[in-house]
């Protein structure tokens, strides 16, 4: 397909593709390229494959997604590939054990939900969406003998995982050697001239650099992206260690877990997250590092554009209203629901608060309310109450159980 608008100069643009990822095989195959496809006026085909795995996409993904979008933005094909197929197999990517098989019904639901959230990041009228299903459930005996036979077991042992789990004595299913193939024959049957992946799936695309030449096709260049921490600046971003990001929460959650990370791992995110050039990025932070800027604003500033990422700016500019005062001012959220005094809860005395806290649902029980108030967890109007009776109570109480909240108008 030719393109009417010319493409940006090429070194601009490798110097926009190379922000963020991790490696590039090979930078000079990728420039050459990026010359053909000026002088033809022929877009690129860049592939990045999702296994549906899961039904919600995190930030960690977006990392690259986001990079599939900078591919977009100059012009080239983006290719989304659902690999409905291969997630009958499971990517044994990292794992030491064979993962359990899904059913055709989890991977087709958790897919419909993928189209979805992938363009809240990619332009839909730029993307092509494919299910590897289409050339891999074809594949009769025949062709699959002959795929395997590109491919010693040799060389697939060589992937780190499965040399680790051989030497160790623990099984390795035949299919499982199938997953790197299937992947890399998805690139042949593109016909890609990018693919691009985590750097744990650095192997599988190497793999499919291999089989289009195998197949008679130029190599593709291969680009990996960085696999993002989590919020705990430890392990990489899972929904599976409770680290994660989801961008499909709340403009208010994205804000709040955004908050949670540290002031040195923001950069990381910056660069990874957002398409701030990284000289801005790079001036953001020295400004930090002199006083000129607070971390913390910094970083509000982060977990502001992420919520406007996903949601809407007005939504985004809320979640930093709430985060602004709820959690720095300690107030109460806007929308706290006003409930009158709950009839079980009048005494002559005053206000029996573990009866008003189970009344107005801030807790399961009385008992459990009685609990709570012992142990220290309820809030009235900014102190800590344990009191079971309010005996001159304000007329209103804004009351606070872990994250729930109450207006109560204590008339008595």
């Amino acid at each position: 397909m030719r393109r009417t608008v010319p493409f940006p100069p090429v070194e601009e643009q490798l110097t926009y593709i190379k922000k963020g990822l991790a490696e590039l095989i090979r930078e000079e195959d990728l420039r050459e390229r990026l010359i053909a496809s000026a002088k033809e006026n022929c877009p690129l085909r860049v592939k990045a494959g999702f296994d549906p795995t899961a039904p919600d996409l995190h930030l960690g993904h977006t990392v690259l997604l986001r990079k599939m979008k900078h591919f977009q933005d100059l012009g080239h094909t983006v290719i989304f590939l659902i690999g409905d197929m291969t997630g009958l197999i499971g990517d044994p990517t990292g794992r030491n054990i064979t993962r359990p098989p899904m059913t055709r019904e989890e991977i087709e639901r958790n897919a419909e939900t993928y189209r979805a959230q992938v363009f809240k990041i990619l332009d839909p009228q730029k993307t092509e969406v494919r299910f590897n299903s289409e050339w891999l459930e074809p594949l009769n005996y025949v062709k699959i003998v002959e795929l395997c036979s590109k491919y010693t077991v040799a060389r697939l042992l060589e992937r780190e995982d499965f040399s680790k789990r051989f030497k160790e004595g623990i099984p390795i299913s035949v299919h499982e050697l199938l997953y790197p193939l299937a992947q890399g024959y998805d690139s042949v049957a593109l016909r890609c001239d990018v693919e691009m992946g985590g750097t744990d799936q650095k192997f599988n695309l190497l793999v499919g650099r291999e089989l289009q030449r195998d197949y008679g096709q130029p190599a593709q260049i291969v680009a990996t992206v960085p696999l993002l921490e989590g919020i705990d600046g430890i392990e990489k971003m899972s929904k599976s260690k409770g680290n994660y990001i989801g961008i499909n929460e709340p403009p208010k959650v994205i804000f709040r877990k955004t908050m949670k990370i540290s002031d040195e791992l923001m950069w990381r995110y910056y660069e990874l997250l957002t398409d701030m050039p990284l000289s801005a990025i790079a001036n953001l932070r020295a400004d930090v590092a002199a006083g000129r800027r607070d971390p913390m604003e910094v970083k509000m500033d982060l977990a502001r554009q992420l919520a406007a990422d996903y949601y809407s700016e007005a939504e985004a500019d809320a979640a930093r209203e709430a985060f602004d005062r709820e959690v720095r001012q300690h107030l109460e959220p806007a929308d706290t629901e006003t409930v009158n005094l709950p009839e079980a809860a009048r005494s002559e005395k005053g206000v029996r608060v573990d009866k008003m806290l189970a009344a107005v649902g801030l807790a399961e029980s009385v008992t459990d309310a009685a609990r709570k108030l012992k142990a220290g967890a309820v809030e009235i109007n900014g102190e800590i109450c344990k009191d079971l009776l309010l005996q001159e109570p304000a007329s209103l109480l804004v009351v606070r159980l872990g994250k729930k909240w109450k207006r109560v108008k204590a008339e008595l």
